[in-house]
């Protein structure tokens, strides 16, 4: 671990990278090609046509305010999840306590967003030694994986789903290892009593809730492909359990009782590893490569946080292979030099501001960011202030940026090396949640299967993920390598941004949200209404999102968001209005009073005493 006080300027300087990946379906794959032909820039428009895809479900919309407490808090996506953890530290439990029962419960109820078959990164606050660091859970490539695993006889990159359904997509699992790996350095409680919650929900059944429901129903043709899967989502008569059902996973508490007597090793080795080996190999006409090797050899990779100082704030997050702090970093720096609180949020020139700001940071993402530990990158030269200051001149017009300035810029950088700009995109079923306890301990996790219910290919009552999908399909371009191709034990970029906001060296908020490469904007803009704009944690959660990554600016359909069509497409924006299905989880801390948001674009709650 890192002192904070001590090594947040060397946080502020660690060197890594990251990326996600694919192009998609047919019509998209189509669309990308005209565009080659055409002369155009193919990276932001092959992430943009993927947007077609729609992995995530929108949940009714509740109001909502923000919940104080002065002892402890939580808040997740899910109800249950929320008790399950708020009853760990009711107990005497500490945030990473909370933290195993709470993934537990998730990957239970909310299947289609995380689960023992998936990753997961964690910033993670110290009291006791006022350290802050980071913990990298990100699946790997297995080691028979090769960089044309997503590439058809042809040479040509798969459609998105036939790469996905089956195991061909299937990474390496780290969160049962992140889970046991911390508590076995920060828990307080026995490791096997945090196994229970989520045991005794397995067998005694869950209400399908609404989004869950909606999930099923929306990919029942995938969800029908393999046996496991489908016997367990779907009724015998071929329709998704309704909401309300009682929902039973005797494999899952069979699973999660094995995990609790033997530990992480009754996971990664042994029955569990071989059924999940035989799983993906034998899925069907679409096999992967994972091996009982990939399993027994998985480690979790503690790194420093990567920092930038945004006013009087230091916003830290994961670093390479995540893009989630450095993009958000670079966001926040690039509007350092400028009055964003003057306006409000009803600026059309703040939005501006926000998405060229955006627009730039992303530019840097596709060119610079994969796995550090393979490919070198410039992590301080992108958080560079002299460097940042001058890419934030580029933000001093009136009107949108054109395509030709929103180039990747050159950062300082001992390793200068030509890379070829990202072509790929992750999808966002993704779940967020934020804990602090009783003695100051945050955790800000964010965790993930990928695409919603992952590879569809389940053992053991869990899903198995498609997070190899957040690799580039492509391996070059035009000759020249892209940084987030697939290699044999590589981790795949992403851009969860699982943030913890630190103010004179204590921490002041925990946040993240789902919602794939969004998620970067939807914290950025979070922070920004909270710091800038003075809005409670609640309000800045509940603010209709305004997201610009590749040009194209979303607005959230249904809200306010709506207004700002005709004012920035004045300004040269192409706009699209349209679900922005973020799930920010949000708590912060002044010392002596908690306030936790949970966002109402999904069913989570907030719980503190």
């Amino acid at each position: 671990m890192f002192s904070f006080t001590d090594r947040v300027r060397e946080a502020h300087a660690t060197e890594d990278i990251m990326t996600a990946g694919y192009p998609g379906t047919t019509r998209i794959a189509l669309l990308i090609g005209l565009c080659a032909a055409l002369g155009l820039a193919r990276p932001a428009f092959a992430q943009q046509a993927t947007d077609a895809i729609a992995p995530e479900i929108a949940t009714t919309i509740s109001e909502r305010t923000a919940v104080t407490a002065s002892k402890y808090m939580i808040a997740t996506a899910n109800p249950h999840a929320s008790k399950a953890g708020y009853d760990i530290l009711a107990r005497g439990g500490n945030a990473i306590d909370a933290m195993v029962a709470v993934q537990l419960v998730l990957g239970l109820v909310e299947p289609q967003s995380s689960g023992l078959g998936g990753g997961a990164f964690l910033v993670y606050f110290d009291a006791e030694g006022e350290r802050l660091t980071t913990y990298d859970g990100r699946e790997t490539a297995p080691r028979a994986a090769k960089p044309t695993l997503f590439l058809g006889e042809d040479g040509k990159p798969l459609k998105f789903f036939d790469a996905v359904v089956g195991g061909r997509s299937v990474g390496t699992p780290g969160t049962v290892k992140l889970l046991f790996d911390t508590h076995k350095t920060h828990g307080k409680l026995p490791w096997n009593s945090l196994m229970q919650p989520a045991i005794d929900l397995a067998r005694e059944g869950f209400e399908v809730s609404e989004r869950l429901f909606s999930s099923i129903s929306a990919d029942l043709e995938r969800l029908g492909v393999h046996d496991a899967t489908r016997s367990y989502f779907i009724a015998g008569d071929g329709t998704p359990h309704p909401q309300g059902t009682l929902l039973k996973n005797p494999a899952y508490a069979k699973t999660l009782q094995k995990i609790a007597d033997g530990g992480s090793n009754a996971f990664y080795s042994g029955p569990i590893a071989q059924a999940m080996v035989d799983a993906v190999r034998g899925a069907g006409d679409n096999p992967g490569v994972l091996a009982l090797e990939d399993l027994a050899s998985y480690q979790i990779v503690e790194r420093p946080p990567v920092c930038i100082t945004y006013r009087t704030y230091d916003v830290c997050g994961m670093g390479p292979p995540s893009s989630g702090a450095l993009t958000v970093g670079q966001i926040l720096g690039l509007l350092e030099p400028f009055d964003i609180a003057a306006g409000g949020p009803q600026s059309v020139r703040n939005w501006r501001l926000i998405a060229d700001a955006s627009r730039l940071a992303f530019a840097d993402r596709g060119r610079y960011m994969a796995d550090s530990d393979f490919v070198p990158m410039p992590t301080r030269g992108l958080l560079d202030k002299v460097y940042l200051a001058d890419r934030s001149r580029l933000l001093d017009g009136a009107v949108a940026l054109t395509g030709d300035q929103v180039t990747p810029g050159s950062p300082p950088w001992d390793h200068a090396r030509l890379q070829a700009d990202d072509e790929s995109i992750e999808l966002p079923s993704t779940s967020h949640f934020s804990i602090i306890d009783g003695q100051g301990n945050v955790v800000s996790m964010t965790t993930t299967i990928e695409n919603s219910f992952g590879s569809r290919v389940m053992t053991n009552g869990f899903l198995l993920n498609n997070e190899l999908t957040d690799f580039s399909f492509a391996t070059h371009r035009d000759g020249i390598p892209i940084a987030n191709r697939v290699e044999p034990g590589k981790r795949q970029r992403s851009s969860m941004s699982q943030t913890i906001i630190m103010k004179d060296g204590k921490p002041f908020m925990a946040i993240g949200s789902p919602g794939g490469s969004r998620i970067i904007g939807y914290v950025a803009s979070a922070i920004i209404a909270r710091i800038d704009w003075g809005m409670d944690v609640q309000q800045a959660i509940n603010l209709p999102h305004l997201v610009n990554r590749f040009g194209t600016y979303d607005l959230e359909k249904g809200t306010d968001a709506e207004t700002f069509a005709a004012p920035l497409e004045a300004l040269g924006y192409k706009v699209s209005i349209r679900d922005l299905n973020s799930g920010l989880h949000a708590i912060e801390w002044d010392g002596t009073a908690l306030r936790g948001g949970a966002d109402p674009r999904r069913e989570g709650v907030v719980l503190g005493d």
